[in-house]
Order: structure tokens, then C-alpha cells, then sequence
């Protein structure tokens, strides 16, 4: 299999059409080598238009809704960025090419550790993976022009929200339990406050531990 060629029909034929036109974006997902980050029988697959499922029940984000979401997040060459939830590292590698750095949280030691050998092997030397808690985030490190969630949440925590810069946008996308589709969400923090638009209808699978506290009715 022709990769490069597979990465080319990726961009035009899933990305574009979608209304993806953020060129950094778009030069991106057309260099990464989307076939790294998935177990080598999976790799004949890896540019197909839908989630693809990795050991440990985590996954490989649809192409269509990360390129929608980095270029939502309307990302720039001098933004220092947070990934929760980066699983293999692709959309670490990706959000690398568009941003000046990049931190990645993620809870699981074997992802992170896969994550951090495939970003060295491909020379990504401006982005770095963190064990840690994905609804904690990594507020030490902070604040960041771009947090993205890796995965649907119920609730974004405000945890995660603190850590945007002045200006800074985060994006995500936000189901309601037994939601058959979430919504692709931006928050923005201007003025000290945050601020949230929905961007459009997404279906990705889910991050644990984002559920919303349950409400007292009286």
C-alpha cells in the first residue's frame, strides 16, 4: 500500500470536502504518517473515514472531525497547546506541525509510552507526553492558547477551563449520557470569562470519568 498516496486521498477526499481549509492544518494531516499510530495490522485501514478502534478500548479519531476541530481551535505557529487523551500520539504529532508546543496527558503508561517512541521516530522534538489524569490536565505547564479533548465528554471540567490563556480556545466534543451524537464545541476564554459555541454534529467514541455530577431537583 501506497501510504503518502492514501494520505493525499485522505486530505482530498474526506477533508476538503468537509469544509476543512486551514492550510497548516490540511499540510499536516497530509505529512503525518497516520499509519504509525495504529498496530501494524491495522495499518491498511488507517485512512479510513471513521474511528478506529486500538487496544485497551481507546481509539483513532475519525480525520474528518480532528482536522474540523484543530481548525475550530483556529491554531497558530507561536501557540503552546494541551492534548487530553492522546492515546498512540496522532493528533499530538498533527497539533506538533501546527503549534510551537505541545503537551499531551495521557493516563494510560502503555499509550504514552507508544505515543512517545513513534514522536521521536518521526523527529517531533517540540511536543512531550504526560502520564497523568485526563480531567486534570497539566495546569503546571500552563496556560495553553489550545487545549483539545481527544474524545466526547459529558461536561468539560472547569479544571480544564482554568488552564486557558487569555484568549485561549478549547475544543471538544460534548454528548449527554445516552446521547446518540455529541456536539463539537469552542470555548474561549476573552475578557477573563468563557465563553462556548456549538460547531457541529460529532460522533466519537467517549472518555471515561467526563460524566456530569447529577442535578438535585426538589
Amino acid at each position: 500500500m501506497d501510504y503518502a498516496i492514501a494520505r493525499q486521498n485522505m486530505v482530498e477526499g474526506q477533508i476538503r470536502p468537509n469544509k476543512v481549509t486551514d492550510q497548516l492544518v490540511l499540510q499536516a494531516m497530509e505529512t503525518i504518517p497516520r499509519e504509525l499510530f495504529v498496530p501494524k495490522h491495522l495499518r491498511g485501514i488507517s485512512y479510513t473515514d471513521e474511528d478506529i478502534s486500538l487496544d485497551n478500548g481507546r481509539w483513532l479519531m475519525e480525520p474528518v472531525v480532528l482536522a474540523r476541530m484543530l481548525q475550530a481551535a483556529d491554531v497558530e505557529e507561536n501557540d503552546v497547546a494541551l492534548e487530553i487523551g492522546c492515546g498512540t500520539g496522532y493528533a499530538t504529532a498533527v497539533l506538533s506541525r501546527v503549534a510551537s508546543t505541545v503537551v499531551a496527558v495521557e493516563p494510560d503508561s502503555e499509550f504514552s509510552a507508544r505515543a512517545t517512541a513513534t514522536l521521536s521516530e518521526l523527529g517531533i522534538d517540540n511536543a512531550a507526553v504526560i502520564d497523568g489524569e485526563l480531567t486534570t490536565g497539566c495546569p503546571e505547564q500552563g496556560p495553553y492558547d489550545v487545549i483539545l479533548i481527544s474524545g466526547a465528554v459529558e461536561e468539560v471540567p472547569q479544571a480544564l477551563l482554568d488552564q486557558l490563556a487569555e484568549g485561549g480556545r478549547l475544543v471538544a466534543v460534548v454528548r449527554a449520557a445516552g446521547a446518540p451524537f455529541g456536539t463539537a464545541m469552542r470555548f474561549a476564554r476573552v475578557g477573563g470569562h468563557v465563553g462556548e459555541r456549538p460547531l457541529f454534529d460529532a460522533n466519537i467514541p467517549s472518555f471515561p470519568g467526563f460524566a456530569k455530577p447529577p442535578q438535585f431537583t426538589f
